[in-house]
């Protein structure tokens, strides 16, 4: 392994090590001492890694949206099903990232999305991106269904996506106002009479 290799390998280290407790915490309640305790590396060694929080905040978000756009993909594919059972699998997936004691698996966009938008313009357009990107597997997910069948053709494909997305991004904040599932369970029943012929 080169030298770079070594060093990118440690930054993803220190970056995962550290997301459970921004993901519970937050961007700016955890710092810099915080980060280099969970991640077992010694005081002094954070600017050796990133040149300053903020571009470990762009990491941690980088690394976060390659991730899940991956878990997208693996949700996406004609293994699980038919398109319908595919966007029905991912809405299953971001249910079961949001109950109780996932605290460190939850949603970084959720948590974090209206702090660092206005806090780092850098960190927004990695989220702005990221969820660009999301949507866009979506809808291409909801054209196949349409062609196939198995998604209703009442709306065009990449609206429904963004329609989509906005609903569960918005029962995410539901549940973690009202501590209740059931703003999940309204939006699941929504998403079915959206997408079921």
């Amino acid at each position: 392994m080169s030298v770079v290799e070594k060093h990118n390998a440690a930054r993803r280290r220190i970056v995962e090590a550290a997301r459970s407790i921004v993901g519970e915490r937050g961007f700016s309640a955890v710092g810099i001492s915080q980060i280099l305790e969970v991640a077992s590396i010694p005081k002094g060694s954070f600017y050796h890694y990133f040149d300053s929080k903020e571009a470990f905040g762009e990491e941690l978000l980088r690394i976060y949206m390659d991730d899940y756009l991956q878990k997208m993909d693996t949700l996406f594919s004609p293994d699980v099903g038919n398109a319908a059972d595919q966007l029905f699998a991912y809405f299953r997936f971001w249910q079961e990232t949001h109950v109780d004691g996932k605290t460190g698996d939850k949603c970084l966009i959720v948590k974090l999305a209206a702090e660092v938008s206005d806090l780092s313009e850098r960190m927004r357009r990695i989220l702005d991106t990221g969820t660009a990107k999301a949507i866009d597997r979506i809808a291409r997910t909801i054209a196949e269904g349409q062609q196939e069948g198995s998604v209703q053709r009442g709306m065009e494909a990449q609206a429904l996506a963004g329609a989509l997305y906005q609903l569960w991004l918005g029962a995410t904040l539901m549940v973690k106002i009202t501590h209740r599932s059931q703003p999940f369970e309204k939006t699941w029943q929504a998403s079915q009479r959206l997408l079921l012929p």
